[in-house]
């Protein structure tokens, strides 16, 4: 008698014992990403790790924070799960960008894309610093350019001109200013500075540090706006909120600071040519979220789901005990930060506007496709013009 079944082949795949008929034919490799490398500066909103290398309060390290990630263990990041460049990185078909402080060291490692957000960290230098260390915005663009200069190094001029210019640079950062410097009269900063003024000393960093990186090569910025931290659990204890109702005239601030960056990056893309910087709103998205939380499946819109306190606003997540059974109805993770749930809702707008349109001029998605002009195209248009 001879056998029915059809003779296989047996080939190593990630480790594993893989087997596969002869005849079967071979999927095609995955396509390659549409960019090489998603680069990160930020604060809380964003980091991943920074900040278990310094000294400070300002630390994730700790369980709750990680236990509905992808290992259940915490990584750094001041959520419960992931954070919104996760979910662009996967978008992007890259891996989880690794922190500057906590990466190998390696060029090869780094080309993928690094993290250098650090929570505590503002646009002012001093924001935050009663929490102990961080990495404030200034420092972090000094430790991209030091990237930068390693790339050079490894790769030649040429190539890191047209790798960096092809990889997403997302910022997300502001709210450190607020929460730490200007709401609590740091300096008597309210007497110096009406909020007009300060928003646009704000924009105005913001603006020069986004020039540095231009005349770095790069060339795609998603800049975030900031979220409604009036609504925020911390916020909604300290003012003695009735039924949860949002802390309007910390509202107003969040929402004159995102009108004044939104301005600031439309004269950011006439003003330097083949820029593709984006804004996004993270307030418009986040209220879209509050206002119709039934319709996104939450049901605890003002409650944190760890701290102590009423809103679970007054101490931050410290304990596992402190924290409730299920993170995916809350909007609040801590007494400032969403849960992965709304995280990645946000990270979805971003991307592509899914659920509410928060980007302009374009969405992530519609910027990665648009082309940009490589060293090659430069020295073609200068051959041409000889």
């Amino acid at each position: 008698m001879f056998s029915s079944v059809k003779p296989v082949a047996v080939v190593h795949f990630s480790g594993d014992l893989y087997t596969r008929p002869r005849n079967a034919s071979i999927p095609p490799p995955a396509p390659p990403p549409p960019v090489p490398a998603l680069f990160i500066i930020g604060d809380s909103s964003v980091d991943c790790g920074t900040n278990d290398f310094l000294g400070t309060l300002a630390r994730a390290d700790h369980l709750p924070y990680g236990r509905d990630f992808d290992t259940h263990r915490p990584t750094g990041r001041f959520a419960n799960g992931r954070v919104p460049v996760d979910y662009l990185a996967l978008r992007l078909g890259l891996p989880f960008v690794p922190s500057y402080l906590g990466q190998s060291g390696s060029v090869k490692d780094m080309m993928r894309g690094l993290n250098y957000a650090s929570a505590g960290a503002g646009i002012i230098f001093s924001s935050g610093s009663e929490l102990g260390q961080h990495i404030s915005f200034s420092q972090q663009i000094q430790q991209v350019m030091d990237t930068f200069q390693q790339f050079i190094l490894t790769m030649g001029e040429h190539a890191a001109a047209d790798h960096i210019s092809n990889s997403v640079f997302y910022i997300s950062i502001g709210t450190n200013d607020f929460i730490h410097y200007y709401l609590p009269d740091v300096s008597d900063v309210q007497s110096k500075f009406f909020a007009w003024r300060f928003t646009k000393f704000l924009a105005q960093t913001v603006k020069q540090e986004m020039k540095n990186l231009y005349n770095a090569n790069v060339r795609r910025v998603v800049m975030m706006g900031l979220a409604p931290i009036g609504c925020a659990p911390y916020y909604l204890w300290q003012y003695n909120s009735q039924n949860g109702e949002c802390v309007q005239p910390i509202n107003n601030l969040i929402m004159e600071f995102n009108f004044v960056m939104r301005y600031t990056i439309e004269e950011l893309n006439k003003e330097l040519v083949d820029a593709n910087i984006i804004f996004c709103d993270a307030y418009v998205g986040s209220m879209d979220i509050l206002k119709n939380k039934d319709q996104y499946g939450f049901s605890v819109s003002d409650t944190a789901c760890c701290g102590l306190g009423r809103y679970n606003g007054w101490i931050m997540c410290l304990s596992p005990g402190m924290a409730c059974r299920n993170a995916t109805n809350h909007l609040w993770w801590d007494q400032f930060h969403p849960t992965s749930a709304v995280n990645e809702i946000l990270a979805e707008n971003v991307w592509s506007g899914l659920h509410t349109k928060m980007c302009y001029p374009m969405n992530m998605q519609e910027m990665v496709a648009r082309r940009v002009r490589t060293s090659d195209d430069t020295i073609n248009q200068f051959s041409s013009q000889a």
